[in-house]
């Protein structure tokens, strides 16, 4: 098989999560546990950072990996999901995983994933810790896909365990309060293994603390460390993922990193690593913003930071996925924006007329399109050189025009 038949198998072989919602997720790890012992476990032959949350945990294992990159190390870079292509989801200092490779890893363990029945985030962990073992990294950076404790991820042990935040997202999978997301996120921490936690939350911080209590891992809070980090990445909220990432990066021992490391890893993240789709500056005149700020919490702050910008009208080129509590999100948005109703192109998308019925319901206005991009297009047509077009609302809409 080619590329492109090998990645068409995997995405056939059983639902994935992005495109497909909650038919995918899989309540336990006895998939991946047995693909790491089919593996020779690759994930014992490098030293990991596994960092999860609601939001930032993306920004976050960015900022670590370049931290290190500048420091002399190889990394490897764990994320998902992926904007634009498949390889974004595994780099070793910010070059993807050659395709080539994904070919050959597929062809060579094609009949123990079809036997096992592992899913397309399953086979994708495995791919990416055997590869990095292979190439022989001297760390590792790895985000939770989705929940923390029955995560596919949460096969390792690793330096540090770092929790960015809880909100309430994936309710549908990790409970409908605080608390109970926690719990699931709080499944990364370790016996003896530090945990950092990003921002000390009075709703959630016990139940961190009574399990890093219980598996007697030390734990600190990084929002609690008076200081500030400048980061190439632009947006107020990266101030909170900045801090997080040096904290972390503070806890790993048997590393020589300094603060010219540290400060030059933060400012050359993008470079470094290639990070898309955090307040990404498109264009000028009109400007154009994407990001990929998806639930309550982390569209928050994007739109506290649109806020700050100068502009005449506001463009807004939304679009959603179908199992999204809009009646939490779409009160954020500003009335007086002019809207472009889309629908990602995946199966999980809501449709472009189901999302515009329901903002009218808050008073947002505008017309609905059939694709991102005449969305897109339709913006750039009305809006002048003083105008501002955000795009937004899901990451599958953000991959769809960068």
């Amino acid at each position: 098989m080619n590329y492109e038949q090998t990645l068409a198998w995997m995405f056939a072989q059983l639902p994935m999560y992005q495109r497909e919602g909650k038919t995918a997720f899989k309540k336990e790890l006895t998939n991946i546990v047995a693909f790491s012992k089919e593996l020779n476990f690759p994930e014992k032959k490098f030293t990991t950072i596994h960092v999860g949350g609601t939001n930032g945990k993306g920004s976050t294992s960015h900022l670590i990996a370049s931290i290190f990159q500048e420091a002399g190390y190889k990394v490897g870079l764990y994320t998902s999901p992926h904007l634009k292509n498949f390889t974004e989801r595994i780099r070793i200092n910010g070059e993807e995983i050659p395709q080539e490779k994904v070919c050959s890893f597929i062809k060579a363990h094609k009949h123990f994933l079809e036997c096992q029945q592992l899913s397309f985030f399953e086979m994708t962990v495995g791919m990416a810790f055997d590869y990095f073992a292979s190439e022989k990294v001297d760390i590792a950076i790895i985000e939770v896909g989705l929940g923390g404790r029955l995560d596919s991820t949460n096969i390792i042990t690793p330096a540090v365990s770092v929790i960015t935040n809880i909100g309430l997202d994936h309710t549908q999978f990790l409970g409908e309060t605080l608390s109970e997301i926690a719990f699931e996120k709080a499944g990364i921490i370790k016996e003896n293994v530090p945990v950092v936690i990003g921002e000390r939350q009075v709703d959630v911080a016990h139940v961190f603390i009574s399990k890093a209590k219980a598996q007697k891992a030390a734990i600190s809070f990084a929002s609690e460390e008076d200081a500030f980090y400048a980061t190439g990445l632009l947006g107020e909220y990266q101030k909170k993922n900045s801090k997080t990432a040096v904290h972390a990066v503070r806890k790993v021992k048997g590393f020589q990193i300094s603060e010219e490391h540290i400060n030059n890893g933060l400012l050359n993240v993008v470079q470094n690593t290639n990070l898309k789709g955090r307040w990404q500056v498109l264009q000028e005149n009109p400007k154009v913003i994407c990001d990929t700020a998806h639930n309550k919490e982390g569209l928050s702050l994007v739109l506290q930071q649109l806020e700050k910008e100068s502009f005449q009208k506001v463009h807004m080129v939304l679009g959603v996925v179908e199992d999204k509590k809009l009646a939490q999100i779409l009160p954020l948005f500003p009335s007086e924006a002019i809207y472009y109703f889309c629908k990602p192109d995946i199966p999980r998308g809501l449709s472009e007329k189901d999302l515009q019925e329901k903002a009218a319901e808050f008073h947002l206005l505008g017309e609905r399109y059939s694709s991102v991009l005449q969305a897109l297009e339709s913006a750039l047509l009305n809006a002048n050189q003083q105008d501002i077009i955000y795009v937004g609302g899901s990451t599958f809409v953000v991959a769809e025009i960068i």
